[in-house]
């Protein structure tokens, strides 16, 4: 029904945007990474949307960004995970962060976010592993206010800096994410253990 919404930004709450459009109110629902790159009250702000309709309510979500958006629909897509989940989701890692942990199958990195359980997290991996774009894992379109990077991030970057391609890197990164928490340690480990990474170093 609404693809996006344009309009002054009246209020800003824990976990939703009121933008004010030619004096009607809409009130948003949003994920950290939003609110985070929302401009102050009174300036002007464009949310992409999605309407969701239950019995009870009709709810209104924003989205700093088309890639959210898509990531929160995959999400949304999988058995067992409602909006609200989803939108836990995007507030619990960085949309890189998210990508890469779901392109690496790592399911230790999706449990950190808190209300997501082991099974869940397998869940998440199991049906969206393969729907991650390769922009994704690079971050070439994702905002830079949500490309903060963890440590499983930074690994998949290097690795792409020495010729990985970026399904390959977060291969290589969630066989050994396990092992440690250190950047250059799981840099090193991935090199180690792949053989299509031995050629390029």
């Amino acid at each position: 029904m609404f693809a996006h919404i344009e309009g002054t930004v009246a209020e800003k709450n824990a976990d939703s945007i009121v933008l004010d459009v030619h004096g009607v109110g809409f009130l948003l629902t949003v994920s950290g990474a939003t609110l985070a790159a929302a401009p102050a009250a009174g300036e002007r702000m464009k949310l992409y949307t999605v309407l969701n309709v239950r019995e009870d309510a009709m709810e209104l979500f924003g989205f700093y960004s088309r890639e959210e958006k898509r990531m929160y629909e995959r999400l949304r897509g999988v058995s067992g995970v409602g909006s609200r989940m989803a939108m836990q989701v995007l507030s619990g890692m960085s949309l890189r962060d998210l990508s890469v942990a779901l392109a690496a199958g790592d399911v230790h990195a999706l449990t950190r976010i808190p209300g997501i359980g082991k099974k869940t997290a397998q869940r998440l991996v199991l049906e969206l592993r393969d729907k991650i774009d390769e922009t994704q894992l690079t971050g070439a379109s994702v905002s830079p206010i949500a490309a903060s990077s963890g440590p499983e991030a930074e690994a998949v970057s290097a690795l792409i800096a020495l010729g990985f391609t970026a399904s390959e890197a977060a291969k290589a990164v969630g066989q050994v994410a396990g092992q440690t928490d250190d950047a250059n340690q799981m840099i090193f480990l991935a090199l180690k253990g792949s053989d299509s990474g031995a050629g390029r170093v």
